[in-house]
């Protein structure tokens, strides 16, 4: 039996736009306004997912949920039929009605925790789903995703899908994004990091609370968990979450030297585990959040070295592409680069490592997921068909309080339930 990590990426759903709702997100702020494709950015993230297959790896996904959101608009008070709450909200809260239409479940490494079997207490795969509760945008997507959690990890023999922690922002949780397994191989027993923030008075929030990660280790019963925080010099950078600054894989960490507070010490524990630390000098951390060079995937290939899959904005930079040849020469355990487009992602804030939920699964839980969440090159190919029959290829702020996008967004989500042989789940199916 063989143990692999597979990535689990968010199908960006028809309502991609930039609404500039990620306080602390740099691109996020920076292109509020700008007019959108979500057409390129399901095919920019498509793209990437097959790249990952042709590296030979396997790639699951996870369908969006239903955007705009009127249920959520209709417990804040806004009455009618669907399209009148969402010209209600358009008229009255314009903002509200902007996070209703959000498409940022696409970054599927806020969909949740994974702590993985050998990990684990009971040896079960645990998720725990996050209750972002730092932005509310963000939060909406609770329910949704824990529910598409479920049903994809349905089998509770081998699986324990948790909900959100309560409590709101005095238990926020962002997920995997923050969190990192270090283990010499994915099979093996790993050691679990945890990384958090505090209220320390910047401008910008520190969206996990440590807390939150001491529940989602107690909740998981993980046996070995480090919790460490990010430092504030990479939060007031624009470092919103830990895998802006680090990404790790099996016992290599690559981490920018001001990621943490009192960085040495972190990095002299790990050490002390073998962990191979791989920090980037000479590039700045606004170079970093910038390019999004730490917000690449590190994977393993089938012949046992790494691949860095990066994002295109790392290449155009002078500065960090040298530190990315430097990295490759040095003869470490990362010897292949890739370079990916996911412009549409990256203007709103999410690289290649936000589009995706690193979940490790032995063949038995592989075979015990829903059915029709892996990639092949057929559904690939028909995904991109439906993206290409359904989706906008400009969308700016005002088309969000458009009626006949509610409308486009529910045929191509009813579709993509029949592409994929998933019955009725959505909310408007089951009306």
């Amino acid at each position: 039996m063989t143990t692999q990590e597979i990535n689990f990426d968010g199908l960006i759903g028809p309502t991609h736009n930039y609404a500039g709702l990620s306080l602390g997100n740099v691109a996020s702020e920076a292109n509020a306004g700008d007019v959108a494709s979500p057409r390129a950015a399901a095919l920019q993230g498509l793209a990437k997912m097959g790249r990952l297959m042709a590296l030979g790896l396997d790639q699951g996904f996870l369908p969006p949920p239903p955007r705009p959101a009127v249920a959520p608009l209709r417990r804040l008070g806004f009455s009618g039929t669907d399209t009148q709450v969402l010209a209600a909200a358009a008229k009255d809260d314009p903002a509200l009605l902007r996070a209703a239409c959000s498409a940022s479940s696409m970054w599927a490494a806020n969909a949740a925790t994974v702590i993985a079997a050998p990990d684990s207490a009971d040896g079960r795969v645990h998720l725990v789903t996050a209750n972002l509760a730092s932005m509310p945008h963000r939060a909406l997507e609770a329910a949704d995703t824990h529910a598409a959690l479920r049903r994809v990890f349905f089998d509770e023999t081998l699986f324990a899908v948790h909900p959100p922690l309560p409590f709101g922002r005095h238990f926020g949780d962002e997920g995997a994004a923050n969190h990192m397994r270090l283990a010499p191989g994915h099979a093996a027993p790993g050691l679990n990091v945890f990384v958090h923030g505090e209220e320390r008075g910047g401008r910008f929030p520190e969206r996990q609370a440590l807390r939150a990660s001491q529940a989602v280790a107690r909740i998981t019963g993980a046996r070995e968990a480090l919790f460490v925080r990010q430092s504030a010099q990479a939060i007031r950078a624009g470092a919103f979450h830990n895998d802006v600054v680090a990404v790790a894989n099996e016992m290599v960490l690559l981490v920018h030297p001001q990621a943490y507070d009192d960085a040495e010490t972190v990095f002299a524990i790990l050490r002390t585990r073998g962990v191979e630390i791989l920090t980037v000098e000479g590039v700045s951390l606004a170079d970093a959040v910038a390019s999004y060079l730490f917000n690449s995937q590190l994977v393993t290939l089938a012949d046992g070295s790494m691949a860095l899959i990066l994002p295109a904005e790392a290449k155009a930079d002078a500065a960090v592409w040298r530190a990315v040849e430097r990295l490759l020469a040095s003869g470490g355990a990362i010897r292949r680069a890739e370079v990916v487009d996911l412009r549409e992602s990256m203007r709103n804030g999410g690289g290649p490592a936000c589009l995706r939920l690193r979940v490790v699964l032995s063949d038995a839980e592989r075979a015990a997921c829903a059915p029709g969440v892996f990639l092949d090159d057929a559904l690939h190919g028909r995904l991109v068909g439906w993206v290409e029959r359904h989706y906008r290829d400009r969308l700016s702020e005002p088309d969000l309080a458009d009626a006949a996008l509610l409308d486009e967004g529910r045929r191509a989500l009813a579709e993509l339930t029949d592409l994929l042989g998933l019955g009725a789940v959505y909310p408007f199916q089951l009306a």
